[in-house]
């Protein structure tokens, strides 16, 4: 997985969980709360996506 991110997307992710490891320091039910909110998000990017490319018959 982490070769297709590229060394931009793995600066991402580590910003993202640094990100999330700050909210968790303070409140750690906000934290799970945000963790969801962007896995989600990262679920329905992932199937658009994944839609766009069988539409036009790559995937």
């Amino acid at each position: 997985m982490l070769q297709n991110l590229g060394p931009l997307g793995i600066v991402g992710l580590v910003i993202m969980l640094a990100g999330i490891g700050l909210i968790a320091y303070e409140s750690l039910l906000i934290a799970a709360g945000m963790a969801m909110v962007l896995a989600g998000l990262g679920l329905v990017v992932k199937a658009l996506i994944s839609g766009m490319l069988q539409s036009f018959g790559m995937f």
